[in-house]
């Protein structure tokens, strides 16, 4: 099978935001076509494979599927490997690049029986856009609208029967019709270390680099506990391997090649770094507004709210309270601060 994804209506395809260009055309080839080839996940991957295999039983299309968490955890992954699954063509967009009605009419309208219609960033679709999606995804079907004023008629369409999988890294901002017309709701989490070293090696084995086991788990320890990073990191250790040593990584080789790009140990890169010393010495750490915090750090602060603050909120390096934006003993700890809470090894 073409590891070259099915999608249908390109020119309807928003380039994803500027940060993941580069992963997401790289990661074409490394992506799982399977959910057998699929790791992590593994409640979500559980729960999928019996309602595909139901659904396939049956010989129709699977329920409405809404996929939510942090950035890189897989995702868009899941999304073709549900088309893969089910035998169908995928149709990719993104909120976006939904402006008007006429947009997501043209896409709905153009669907085959079965297929899957990707929506990436669905959180981010407008509100005249979303209210044409309730029809469509609980009675497949669209109303068009032709004339003015008095005149004005509606025209129902009918749909053919479609699965719509959506992905958001911010599930609390969907409103609740849309939210509540999907029939499967999942949360992607973090990986472990453990997960995503087998991530890396099932990397490495796709792209020919020669890799121990030690080497794997150096990248998968600084990888965020995302699958997307660790590809990342991987081909910049890889980089290095080929120029200053034999192309084999080893955890030494890991460990210099990663120092170099500014990750540290606990998988912070330079701009979480400056996130953590502007709270702590700036604002005597914290509390502080995120709006306030971009400002200091000349950041966007949609940045700092969807790339840089959830890893560190999920392994206590900051704690978000009603005041703002506060360090944790973890955090201080790793900027070599005394903890609030008494002395720490230091992480560096």
């Amino acid at each position: 099978m073409s590891r070259e994804p099915s999608i249908k209506g390109e020119d309807q395809v928003e380039e994803p935001i500027e940060e993941r260009k580069e992963d997401e055309r790289f990661a074409w080839n490394l992506r799982p076509l399977t959910l057998s080839e699929y790791i992590g996940q593994k409640d979500v991957v559980e729960s999928l494979q019996i309602a595909l295999t139901a659904a396939l039983k049956r010989n129709e299309p699977v329920e409405h599927i809404l996929l939510h968490g942090p950035p890189g955890l897989g995702k868009t992954t899941l999304a073709h490997i549900i088309a893969n699954e089910m035998q169908s063509k995928i149709t990719h967009t993104a909120g976006p690049a939904l402006e008007k009605p006429i947009d997501i009419v043209g896409i709905l309208s153009n669907l085959d029986s079965g297929e899957v219609l990707f929506i990436d960033e669905i959180h981010r679709l407008s509100r005249t856009v979303e209210e044409y999606l309730y029809s469509a995804m609980e009675d497949f079907e669209v109303n068009f609208i032709y004339g003015k004023g008095a005149f004005a008629k509606t025209l129902p369409y009918q749909l053919k029967h479609f699965t719509m999988v959506g992905a958001t890294t911010r599930a609390g901002m969907l409103t609740p019709p849309l939210r509540d017309r999907f029939g499967m709701i999942y949360h992607l989490d973090y990986y472990s270390p453990d997960e995503l070293a087998k991530v890396v090696k099932r990397s490495a084995g796709i792209l020919g680099v020669s890799i121990d086991e030690d080497g794997s788990m150096e990248i998968a320890k600084r990888s965020r506990g995302t699958p997307r990073i660790a590809n990342r990191l991987l081909r910049r250790v890889r980089d290095y391997a080929e120029v200053n040593a034999d192309g084999k990584i080893t955890r030494k080789l890991a460990d210099e090649a990663l120092s170099k790009e500014g990750v540290d140990h606990a998988g912070l890169d330079r701009l979480d770094r400056m996130y953590l010393k502007t709270i702590m010495e700036n604002y005597n750490g914290g509390p502080v507004g995120v709006e306030a915090l971009a400002a200091t750090i000349n950041e966007e602060s949609n940045t700092l709210v969807d790339v840089v603050e959830p890893f560190l909120l999920k392994t206590g390096f900051v704690i978000r309270t009603p005041a703002g934006r506060r360090i944790g003993d973890t955090g201080r700890n790793h900027l070599g601060y005394p903890s609030e809470s008494g002395p720490q090894q230091r992480l560096l």
